[in-house]
């Protein structure tokens, strides 16, 4: 009885928290906050409640969930072991690593080119316009420097 009062008493205080949400022109969290404010309600009107509270006091329903609980230890222990080795047999392993190898991009082709670019000096302005050629021989350099 205790447990359906203060389920009843959480959804209207959630429910109201949503109002205020909703007035405050937040439409989709307060539809959130009216989902997890029902909940409780909807668990005690199913008895689901008092379904829990004699489980609550049950030593068999305890054992059980211990049960449950090495059942999940056992299952996330052997899944940790199983990616940490790779899974799979040693032949399958062993193909992996060697194909793995063999895409390995190579450590000098990453490396940034901090080298010193072709930069005209600064010096006296032309006087005649460029010539069509001239003005791609800057890109040209920076392309051939990168082998493109």
């Amino acid at each position: 009885m205790i447990a359906e009062t203060v389920c009843a008493a959480a959804a209207a205080a959630g429910l109201g928290i949503a109002a205020i949400t909703a007035y405050r022109k937040r439409y989709l969290a307060a539809a959130h906050v009216a989902a997890y404010a029902l909940v409780p309600l909807g668990l005690a009107m199913t008895g689901i409640v008092d379904w829990l509270t004699d489980t609550a006091l049950s030593p068999t329903a305890w054992a059980g969930f211990g049960v449950l609980g090495v059942a999940w230890l056992l299952f996330a222990s052997t899944r940790a072991v199983e990616r940490r080795r790779g899974g799979g047999t040693r032949e399958e392993r062993r193909a992996a690593r060697t194909a793995a190898r063999r895409d390995a991009v190579a450590p000098t082709a990453s490396a940034p080119s901090l080298g010193q670019g072709s930069r005209p000096t600064a010096g006296p302005a032309r006087a005649s316009a460029p010539r069509p050629e001239d003005d791609f021989t800057d890109i040209e350099a920076i392309l051939k420097k990168h082998g493109i």
